[in-house]
């Protein structure tokens, strides 16, 4: 009895024959979000914009979120933005930060408090109340932009270090291709920019790495085995050997992200999001942007023949 296979162990299936498709495509990826990040920008979160972010649960099915914009903009506190978050009763608060420090914030608090419950009675459940200064959410942006470039750019030492220059090259162009593409995906649908979004950013760049040094290693093996096969029908031929260990892994990712997005709640939705996306267009990178770009580097044999023959004239111990 044979166990569950998404691909068959030996499938030959050509990707690099289509590989100038699959560039296209992803120009037209990234150059959508170059589009989105100017004009619409991100929907930067609390973490990163500074203020103050309430969320409330409203004792009524259906509150009337005009009213509620119309009393709390008449509060005098500056920009106030409502949305639905999850269910039609949790509302989703944000206010610009107020001057006067954290005591200002701590008013601000305690007057949209009695606002609402003069309108909606005091059996409102407060889950979630955050204030961050702009000093604070300057340094987390910075410090999340260092995170994310940092670890780039261990990867392509890794990378390097480990195989060849080439490798490292094609991996990092890869892992910016799924990052920015990600940044582009939350830019059109308006997706809330926060920490937990830097943290998907970074869990997206791992998982995507780890199918790139599959295949990586795959390649290299092979450089070594069939010495006289074309480039590109070696890389071919290294993608189909780790198709099937591939598309079981993310195919088993992406049915716990599924269940996370069905029964998660909307705190960790945007996350979720992230993530299924990550591993979709992590895969897809990975096959059709990582390992193909190694034709365009000019990839050497003679670094895996160099390899192979020191191997062989190394004196084995005792001879």
């Amino acid at each position: 009895m044979h166990g569950f296979r998404l691909i068959p162990d030996q499938p030959r299936l050509h990707f690099v024959r289509y590989r100038y498709w699959a560039y296209a495509f992803s120009a037209v990826l990234v150059a959508l979000t170059l589009i989105l990040l100017p004009t619409r920008g991100l929907n930067m979160g609390i973490d990163f914009q500074g203020g103050i972010l309430i969320e409330a649960g409203m004792p009524t099915a259906d509150p009337d979120l005009a009213a509620m914009r119309s009393s709390l903009g008449d509060l005098g506190l500056g920009e106030v933005a409502l949305q639905e978050f999850g269910s039609p009763s949790d509302i989703l608060i944000r206010i610009e930060r107020q001057a006067g420090g954290e005591p200002a914030q701590l008013v601000a608090v305690d007057e949209i408090k009695a606002t609402l419950a003069q309108q909606f009675g005091d059996d409102i459940s407060y889950r979630r109340i955050e204030m961050v200064g702009p000093k604070v959410s300057a340094d987390l942006f910075s410090s999340s932009a260092w995170a994310l470039g940092l670890a780039l750019l261990a990867i392509l030492v890794y990378i390097w270090f480990r195989f060849e220059w080439q490798y490292g090259v094609g991996a990092v162009v890869a892992l910016i291709h799924d990052a920015f593409t990600t940044l582009g995906l939350f830019s059109l649908f308006g997706l809330e920019f926060n920490l937990s979004t830097v943290a998907a950013l970074l869990t997206i760049v791992g998982y995507s790495i780890n199918d790139t040094v599959v295949i990586y290693d795959r390649i290299r093996e092979n450089l070594r085995r069939y010495k006289a096969m074309p480039l590109a029908d070696l890389i071919d031929r290294s993608i189909n050997e780790t198709l099937a260990r591939t598309t079981m892994t993310s195919f088993t990712t992406l049915m716990a992200l599924a269940a996370l997005a069905v029964v998660g709640g909307p705190v960790i939705r945007d996350f979720t999001i992230a993530m299924i996306w990550g591993v979709l267009i992590g895969t897809y990178s990975t096959i059709y942007v990582a390992a193909p770009m190694l034709l365009h580097l000019h990839l050497r044999r003679e670094g895996a023949d160099e390899t192979a023959a020191l191997g062989a004239d190394t004196p084995k111990a005792g001879a």
